[in-house]
């Protein structure tokens, strides 16, 4: 988490975490923490709880690892809303919005904002029920760079 809507805001951070910790109580949770974030934390005096391993910010093979490995991903991010479709691993995006909506339609993916209620509910249904269908997303399929080389190429000709 990063986004300001999530961590600039101590109503909706205190929502999360609270969420988180409820979460916490079916599964451990591990947390890389964005810097942003820690240092909201530190401002606010939060506690994170007896299950929630605050780590420090991981190297991207690290931290795919983790995703790929885990149960379930709650994020914020973009990019990692991707990378869980890609590995099949559930993620539940705090925000109310994405630009990533095939991750919705087609991937891992569930949109559930910020408000805790939601967010435990959605957790504990995918640690119970799984994702459910999905598919990875036409073209996602490691070759654009082969892709892009085979037009460049034909523009040659």
């Amino acid at each position: 988490m990063h986004r300001p809507s999530n961590v600039d805001n101590p109503e909706s951070l205190k929502g999360i975490f609270d969420a988180l910790k409820e979460v916490s109580k079916s599964i451990p949770i591990l947390f890389p923490v964005h810097p942003r974030t820690k240092n909201r934390i530190e401002e606010w005096g939060f506690s994170l709880g007896d299950r929630i391993l605050a780590l420090e910010p991981l190297g991207y093979i690290d931290f795919l690892y983790a995703i790929a490995n885990a149960k379930l991903v709650l994020t914020d991010s973009g990019g990692i809303q991707e990378e869980t479709t890609v590995l099949g691993v559930p993620c539940l995006t705090l925000r109310e919005n994405t630009e990533r909506p095939v991750t919705i339609t087609q991937g891992t993916n569930r949109l559930v904002g910020n408000n805790p209620r939601k967010i435990v509910h959605e957790a504990l249904d995918i640690l119970k029920n799984g994702t459910g269908e999905f598919r990875i997303p036409d073209l996602w399929d490691g070759m654009a760079a082969q892709r892009i080389v085979n037009i460049l190429l034909s523009l040659e000709k």
